[in-house]
């Protein structure tokens, strides 16, 4: 009989990525799997879950103060409202599957109540307080990274989309070179922020064309919406600055190397792909995004540099001798194919599968 799955995650594209590539991946297995999100009304979530064709389900959503106010004292209340919202969607469910955030603790709870099986994947390094609950109580544990910190984790990956890890680099670099305003045949950095961009980057690199460009290097930017990137005199030819992109699978298959943050994301997509990369972790938080990076580091396949770090000396000393340099790029993209998994969402999809036709919520 086909599956009924709910998955549990939201708030950001940190959580809801992987279940859409997770929820594509049981659908090919099984096209009659049923598949329903849990999800508030205020995350990404509300957008993007309807329009990959999944159906939502809203749940109340529930804050963690972080000190004591009236909003402490309706937390009861609020974690009842959505701990019953959830029960409800699981009334006919086989599995639960959470990725952590707000939506997921009230569901690991409910799940546990009704003696329906779990399972709990964690995206970064350093696990959120959601999934360190759900660890607790189901034995089937996903984790990124190795090392997490989460019990029972099992090492899978990040679920990726099929766009990504489908994609042949080699194949496609002309042409995706091309398609985005670049030489065929010159070395390529693909500098990258993410949608919001990363000011320190735009400075840093904006300084830096001129020197990268008179190098034999050509730049593929992505600035962020609503960010800019500022040259010292005119934008050198070999210089493409875009707010964003689409399609990411073309950055990829035209990058040689890559300049980005770590996010579990980040890390995930450039590894699965074998591109060597300088990883720039966001410095505010709590410090997961160092976490995330520094395996593929110790592994050969990247470079760590602070943010404050990463600055023009940091571009002409480190990374343009990496650049000019073929040799060490091959070895640290095949280092970082290694480390990479591009698979994940098959990994994944059988722990869901083995957890349903078990149980063992403990």
């Amino acid at each position: 009989m086909s599956l009924s799955v709910v998955l549990a995650g939201g708030g950001t594209t940190g959580h809801i990525a992987p279940l859409l590539a997770l929820a594509d991946c049981l659908r090919r297995r099984d096209p009659d799997t049923r598949i329903t999100a849990l999800g508030t009304a205020e995350g990404l979530e509300a957008r993007l879950v309807p329009a990959a064709g999944y159906d939502l389900q809203l749940m109340p959503r529930v804050p963690m103060p972080r000190r004591p106010s009236a909003d402490l004292l309706r937390l009861p209340q609020r974690l009842k409202a959505a701990i019953d919202a959830a029960a409800a969607v699981l009334d006919d469910a086989d599995v639960l599957v959470g990725f952590g955030g707000y939506v997921s603790s009230p569901a690991y709870i409910a799940a546990r109540l009704k003696k329906v099986p779990f399972v709990v994947h964690e995206a970064n390094a350093r696990p959120g307080l959601a999934n360190k609950l759900g660890a607790r109580f189901t034995p089937y544990v996903g984790v990124t990274f190795p090392d997490t910190p989460l019990r029972g984790g099992q090492v899978m990956g990040l679920p990726l989309r099929t766009q990504i890890t489908g994609l042949d680099r080699q194949e496609q670099r002309e042409t995706a070179r091309v398609a985005l305003g670049l030489k065929p045949h010159q070395t390529t950095l693909f500098v990258t922020g993410g949608s919001l961009g990363a000011q320190q980057l735009n400075d840093t690199f904006g300084a830096a064309a001129q020197m990268l460009t008179a190098a034999g290097i050509q730049v593929l930017h992505t600035s962020g919406r609503d960010k800019t990137v500022s040259f010292p005199g005119e934008q050198p030819a070999g210089y493409v600055v875009s707010p964003y992109l689409d399609r990411m699978d073309l950055a990829y298959a035209a990058a040689d190397a890559v300049v980005c943050r770590s996010g579990a994301g980040n890390v995930s997509e450039v590894t699965a792909l074998g591109l060597p990369a300088a990883y720039v972790p966001l410095p505010i938080g709590n410090g997961e995004q160092r976490l995330n990076a520094e395996p593929v580091v110790r592994a050969g396949g990247g470079l760590l540099v602070d943010n404050d770090a990463c600055d023009l000396r940091w571009v002409e000393t480190t990374l343009l001798p990496l650049l000019s340099d073929p040799g060490r790029l091959s070895a640290m993209g095949d280092a970082a194919a290694r480390f990479g998994i591009r698979d994940a969402d098959e990994r994944l999809a059988s722990m869901v599968e083995v957890a349903a036709s078990r149980g063992g919520a403990r």
